[in-house]
């Protein structure tokens, strides 16, 4: 019917220009013909049946066979969808580049920051010297944290001995020593207390360490300070409980300054500088002469099979095993690389760490 007729279509806008393409193979003519459709479904396929009932094309015979029938639409949501696919996969990988500018500049802010305090360069905030308040941490990585959340007069201990210009320093600040929650920080902290002057003590959560803590949890144990008197009664008093329930513990002693440390000499400060990385250690005697060097695995071994050492320094964590042994055999000092979780300082023995001397 006129309905269908293409012509007509054509004119309506319902059937877009028709193309033709001719090619000629052994005598014959073959060609393409695509007929853009902007019927329905059922029309379209009439069209099409349509098409294959022509059987003359002017004065020639003809044949024509409809190939298939194509969704337009349907092929350009495919390929909306998979260019939205390599959007997405590009977008993804830039991400991350994006995300690490971020992270160097914040680093970049940190570190510019970061300034050395006194002879012994300490870690600290730039308004150390001028706040009215200091806060004392244990370590450059605590002063990094602190910085990163606004605190600029922050300042570290950086080691087990007490710098002298710290104990300056807070002689005429008020000082706060924030610790991490641990067994260790208590102990740094009774060292502490009784090296130098301490108003308040502020904790990190139990089991979590100054360096990991998060703005909040930062502003929250600052605020729940203590003085430091109380905080050493309310020590005394923890170590009192188990006792009066009558259940064996071992009770927490105040633990005092080591005594006055040995000089250590120049060629071993140097022995320091080419330990770091070996996981060796190096033992010497009475009067720092090398005996023996050994793998860090088999120090506690060696100490107790090796007589006459006096003097230990090793590429390793000083643990409270390590401190027991060397104490029990008269050792004077262990030099090692960090500072483990130990709890008990025996008289009888210095402990000193890399950082001090390099």
């Amino acid at each position: 019917g006129s309905e269908l007729d293409l012509r007509e279509l054509q004119n309506n806008g319902r059937i877009g220009r028709i193309e033709v393409s001719v090619s000629k193979s052994d005598g014959k003519m073959k060609g393409v013909i695509k007929v853009p459709s902007n019927l329905g479904r059922v029309e379209t396929a009439l069209i099409a049946a349509a098409l294959e009932t022509v059987d003359r094309v002017g004065p020639y015979p003809a044949k024509i066979e409809v190939v298939r029938i194509e969704d337009v639409r349907a092929e350009k949501r495919r390929r909306v969808v998979e260019r939205a696919r390599e959007l997405l996969q590009k977008m993804e990988e830039e991400i991350p580049e994006t995300r690490e500018l971020v992270d160097e500049v914040m680093e970049a802010l940190k570190v510019a920051e970061l300034v050395y305090y006194g002879p012994e360069k300490l870690p600290a905030g730039p308004e150390v010297e001028q706040a009215d308040t200091i806060i004392v941490v244990e370590g450059r990585a605590d002063v990094v944290n602190l910085l990163k959340h606004g605190y600029k007069n922050v300042i570290a201990l950086e080691g087990a001995t007490i710098p002298k210009s710290l104990i300056e320093l807070a002689s005429r600040k008020k000082t706060i020593l924030f610790i991490d929650g641990d067994r260790g920080g208590e102990l740094i902290a009774r060292n502490v207390i009784n090296a130098m002057k301490i108003d308040y003590v502020a904790r990190a959560p139990p089991g979590r360490e100054v360096e990991e803590l998060t703005g909040k949890e930062i502003a929250k144990a600052l605020k729940n300070k203590v003085e430091a008197r109380e905080f050493l009664e309310q020590l005394r008093a923890a170590a009192r409980v188990p006792e009066e329930a009558g259940a064996p513990a071992e009770r927490a002693e105040v633990v005092p300054l080591p005594p006055a440390a040995p000089q250590v000499p120049h060629h071993v400060i140097d022995e320091i500088k080419g330990l770091r990385g070996t996981l060796e250690a190096v033992l010497y005697d009475q009067d720092w002469k090398p005996i023996k060097r050994v793998a860090v695995r088999d120090l506690v071994h060696t100490l107790e099979e090796v007589e006459g050492i006096a003097y230990v320094v090793f590429d390793g964590v000083v643990t409270q095993r390590l401190v027991d042994v060397a104490s029990s055999r008269n050792i004077k000092m262990l030099i090692g690389a960090r500072m483990g979780d130990v709890v008990r300082l025996p008289d009888n023995l210095n402990i000193k760490l890399f950082d001090d001397f390099i």
